[in-house]
């Protein structure tokens, strides 16, 4: 009974690898559908923070002028929008639009004594229209929150009394400037406001603000600080929601700045309120725009080309240049960086781009799409049995059936951890699948056991190197047939916005690698178990401990290359800079340097010498990173599949090229080691 079970597992193997291929058939649609939307997003967006400039501005000795200049050259540049805070009285006293004291200095200019139970704001504007204008935004401002506001002039000049320490007066949120929206509107600027959430909610004053954007033509928002506006009361008032229907009847859009520490609260929620009304926004800060020109326009055109990004925040700040004894800043770097010929809106444009409003992705979901996912969910599920078969083959068929099981309870109850889990079970299973059934091959074909050495007849060096390459063209398909799995259950624009992130990247770096040296100390001809007994009897030596502690560095290196922060030397960003140069997209370097090519080389040399196989331990690398390229939601479909294509077609070469190189030094070793030996 046993013996016929272990039959019944094995011969499944067959059908589930017809439901595999199934599967990936299924998935096909959907990742149609991905490249679709995909497509539907084709403008960027340069927007420059406005209070920068104001800042720089300030340490000029005519401010206005110089605001001026600097906003044609930037718009010549190709910056379409201005980032426009909510203002405080501290943004209008930099913009001149009104000067204010507390009480001790207010009493030193007047020559009076200071009061000895008064603590308030005193502002005089410094011409009448600007009071006309402004007076009675900060009188509806500090009144919303129950602080008084009372008429007052000085000199002839008109003013108002706050009263409220000057500490407490700065920090209050108003409407921003409305001669700066003006000015930028007639410049031909759009604008993108940044609104805070410091204060209570107050749909009318929120509905006044959102009126005046829509005048301006405003189609997309940023928010300050750490939660979106009306996060703060939403648990009381459900003020998010009442924003979204703001947003959504103006037909205003959020933007999600890349790589922050931690996601806005209350971001995910407006975005799904908004239906994903949302483009993705990468931020080049103060300290980096003062990099080299070069590095920045490539950073640019990287981030819109391979990682969805559809708006550039650019930033510049005063800095003292004591070599220059003089208020510097970076203004003329980030204009070199855009406009010089080869610059960031060249790239862009090149690649296929257009400048002006960012628009979010029209999502295609196709009425068929759930029921193509069904399919692929079952082919993933048979997928990750078919691994289990060959570690442990009476549990293939018991898998197959949890794994259904499982992934049917999930989905109901967890929908968000299901297809998750599912997707890094077929991104793991895949590459290390192929890689075993490289190494059975390899066994099947390659030297036997010392027992069985007398029947066998070593391949000629050209057999082995064609098998080499058909077992590297074989072992890549088998890699790749995670991927249709991997975009089908991922294929949500959360994933692609990076609302939400595919997680576990750690473990899909290191479980195929573990698996796949499993496999080659374990299961190559004695039975398992008595391979087993036989480690856990060795001795352990000091060389044993050595080695061990490289492979930890070694590990925790290879670790701290993977996922978004990894990190790059600037040997890399050079030649990686160059291939992107060169080819227009970047391939893995762990891939066509090092993991492709060993297993060519491995495979072609583990068909003479058994122990060779070892090398497949880290030629699985190449297998797992090429799945991993697609798991980067955020990143084009068709972007992943050429760089994934292009580090074959280079591994294949450098493969070649290293058999080549070892068929040379083994025959110059068997022409010279006898007379080395004399």
């Amino acid at each position: 009974m046993q013996q016929k079970w272990q039959r019944w597992n094995i011969s499944s193997r067959k059908w589930l690898w017809i439901i595999v291929v199934v599967g990936v058939l299924a998935a096909l649609p959907v990742v149609y559908d991905r490249l679709q939307t995909e497509k539907s997003s084709k403008t960027v967006e340069f927007v420059f923070d406005y209070r920068d400039l104001v800042e720089v501005a300030s340490y000029r000795a005519n401010p206005q002028d110089y605001i001026s200049e600097q906003l044609d050259r930037l718009k010549d540049a190709g910056v379409q929008s201005m980032a426009i805070y909510e203002s405080t009285l501290e943004d209008y006293r930099k913009a001149r639009r009104l000067m204010m004291w507390g009480a001790a200095d207010i009493a030193n200019l007047t020559d009076t004594i200071i009061p000895v139970n008064e603590n308030y704001t005193y502002v005089l504007f410094t011409n009448p229209d600007y009071y006309q204008a402004l007076a009675p935004v900060i009188k509806e401002a500090f009144g919303n929150l129950g602080i008084t506001s009372k008429e007052w002039s000085f000199r002839g000049q008109q003013g108002l009394i706050i009263e409220t320490p000057i500490e407490d007066a700065t920090l209050k949120p108003l409407q921003p400037d409305p001669f700066t929206l003006e000015m930028l509107h007639d410049k031909g600027f759009t604008i993108v406001p940044r609104l805070v959430d410091s204060l209570t909610y107050n749909k009318a004053t929120v509905k006044k603000l959102l009126d005046r954007y829509e005048e301006l033509g405003v189609k997309r928002i940023l928010f300050e600080g750490e939660s979106v506006k009306g996060f703060n009361d939403d648990a009381d008032t459900g003020s998010i929601t009442d924003f979204a229907n703001l947003l959504k009847e103006r037909g205003i859009g959020i933007a999600a700045i890349e790589n922050i520490k931690k996601q806005q609260k209350g971001f995910n929620k407006l975005a799904y309120l908004l239906d994903y009304n949302v483009t993705r926004l990468y931020s080049l800060s103060e300290g980096d725009s003062a990099l080299d020109p070069k590095v920045i326009s490539d950073r640019f055109a990287l981030a819109t080309k391979d990682r969805n990004i559809r708006m550039i925040y650019l930033n510049t700040i005063p800095s003292r240049n004591t070599a220059k004894a003089q208020i510097t800043d970076t203004l003329d770097n980030l204009v070199t960086s855009l406009s010089d010929p080869g610059g960031a809106v060249e790239q862009i444009k090149d690649n296929g781009f257009k400048l002006g409003q960012a628009t979010a992705f029209e999502v295609v979901d196709s009425s068929y799409q759930r029921y193509f996912k069904l399919v692929a969910v079952v082919g993933a599920v048979s997928l990750v049995a078919l691994l289990i078969s060959y570690f442990i083959p009476w549990l293939t068929i018991p898998a197959w059936v949890l794994g259904l099981l499982g992934s049917a309870g999930l989905l109901v109850l967890k929908p968000e951890l299901f297809e998750q889990a599912l997707a890094l079970a077929a991104a793991i299973s895949a590459p290390t699948l192929a890689v075993v059934l490289a190494i059975r091959k390899v066994n099947e074909m390659g030297p036997p056991l010392r027992n069985n050495t007398l029947t066998y007849k070593a391949m000629s060096p050209q057999r082995r190197f064609t098998h080499s390459l058909v077992l590297y063209l074989k072992t890549s398909l088998i890699s790749l047939s995670a991927v249709p799995f991997v975009i089908a259950l991922l294929n949500n624009i959360t994933y692609s916005l990076v609302l939400d992130q595919f997680r576990g990247v750690s473990l899909l770096h290191m479980a195929p690698i573990g698996l796949v040296a499993l496999y080659v100390l374990l299961y190559r001809g004695e039975f398992v178990f008595n391979k087993t007994g036989k480690l856990l009897r060795t001795p352990i030596t000091l060389a044993m401990v050595l080695a061990a502690m490289v492979l930890g560095v070694v590990g925790m290196y290879y670790l701290s290359r993977t996922g978004n922060g990894g990190n790059v030397t600037p040997l890399e960003m050079a030649f990686r800079t160059f291939l992107e140069n060169t080819v227009g997209v970047r391939p893995r370097n762990k891939e066509f340097l090092l993991a492709h090519p060993l297993l060519i080389l491995g495979a072609f040399l583990a068909f003479r010498y058994r122990n060779a196989a070892f090398i497949m331990i880290i030629a699985v690398i190449g297998q797992l990173s090429m799945v991993d390229t697609f798991a980067h939601i955020h990143s084009p479909v068709l972007i992943s599949l050429v760089r994934g294509l292009l580090g074959l077609g280079l591994g294949l070469i450098i493969g070649v090229i290293a058999v080549i190189v070892w068929q040379i030094a083994e025959g110059c070793w068997k022409r010279w080691s006898p007379l080395l030996k004399r």
